[in-house]
């Protein structure tokens, strides 16, 4: 089997696809100035293109795997989260607080879906 890649860089691929699986880089905010309600819904509308361009939708998940910066911004992630995630399709996900590579960076989301 092939694999499909988008978005290839020098560095990472945007996405992989292989077998009918879709694996997505980790999506951080554009706009780091934002706070964790606008970095978060920044996130997921990448996560949401991304998988559109892939052949799939937020409706396929598989696992989400968050990193967040810091644990009181646990809440406000969750809300906006909770906004976006289809119910009856909530994937298995784990969030964990972590030093991320931007300081200005909040949260960042690892995606695995189906096609």
């Amino acid at each position: 089997m092939t694999i499909q890649r988008l978005h290839v860089g020098k560095r990472l691929s945007e996405a992989a696809i292989y077998n009918n699986t879709i694996y997505l880089a980790g999506q951080v905010a554009e706009d780091a100035t934002q706070d964790i309600d606008g970095q978060t819904k920044q996130v997921l509308s990448a996560i949401d293109k991304l998988l559109a361009e892939a052949g799939s939708d937020k409706t396929k998940l598989l696992q989400v795997t968050i990193f967040i910066a810091d644990m009181k911004d646990f809440p406000g992630m969750n809300a906006v989260w909770d906004e976006w995630v289809v119910q009856g399709a909530t994937p298995p996900r784990a969030t964990v607080e972590a030093k991320l590579a931007k300081p200005e960076w909040r949260v960042e989301m690892v995606v695995v879906a189906g096609k």
